[in-house]
């Protein structure tokens, strides 16, 4: 199982940063951005497709609050009607969280790669095609050890994450729905989140290799800006 875990993704990841670090000229935090935003491309169907979800869930859940309230003691009647409710708008709650499974393999690659990978022993996994460069500058312009933690970017990449989760968050419509009460489990819920999430990634980023923060990093920003055209594409009125 290890085998080939390591053969489907861990392996061709690494080949694939290496081949960008050569392309690149031999800086290492360029080739992580060029590969995140490479490996963005790829998954952006996924990650455009949970977005969307998201958003489409957010908007019924002043109806959901309603329901819970309505049927707070009938859970089997409860349990039927948020069905019919998600089958009549056409969404799915599964479906924003099928995309981020599906993008983990790729994320726990990258940490091994990032963790284990930065440095000059690992260049035998390198195919044949794939110039070996001897060593690996596992520095970013010459400043930060990608290999080692940064706190930096462990606090920068905290700061990016409230960014995205507050912009997420805020966009939420008001309730329209008579009688839903202000400080709900959801706007309670998303209160929590738009704090634990970034206080968690910084936490986490003290412990991380810097390479694996950097990535972190660059996909939050271009999540920022995928946000952002997909809300005001959606929310542009109809011609």
């Amino acid at each position: 199982m290890v085998w080939l875990w390591h053969t489907i993704f861990y392996q061709p990841l690494f080949n694939l940063l290496v081949w960008i670090y050569n392309l690149v000229g031999g800086d290492m935090g360029i080739a992580i951005i060029v590969l995140t935003v490479f490996i963005k491309l790829l998954l952006y169907p996924l990650s455009q497709q949970s977005l969307r979800s998201q958003r489409a869930l957010q908007k019924l859940q002043p109806q959901v609050e309603e329901l819970k309230k309505k049927f707070k003691d009938q859970k089997d009647k409860l349990a039927q009607e948020l069905m019919q409710l998600y089958q009549r708008e056409k969404v799915s709650p599964l479906s924003s969280c099928l995309p981020i499974l599906v993008q983990l393999p790729f994320l726990i690659a990258l940490f091994q790669v990032f963790r284990s990978g930065l440095n000059s022993t690992s260049l035998e996994m390198l195919y044949p095609f794939v110039t070996n460069p001897e060593h690996l500058n596992d520095t970013i312009f010459g400043l930060w050890n990608l290999a080692q933690r940064s706190i930096p970017l462990a606090i920068i990449t905290g700061l990016a994450q409230y960014w995205q989760t507050k912009m997420l968050i805020t966009t939420q419509p008001p309730a329209a729905v008579p009688g839903s009460q202000d400080e709900n489990l959801t706007s309670m819920m998303n209160k929590q989140m738009k704090f634990m999430l970034p206080v968690m990634t910084v936490v986490f980023g003290f412990t991380l290799p810097g390479g694996l923060m950097l990535y972190w990093l660059v996909n939050t920003l271009l999540t920022i800006g995928q946000q952002y055209l997909t809300f005001k594409k959606d929310d542009k009125p109809a011609s």
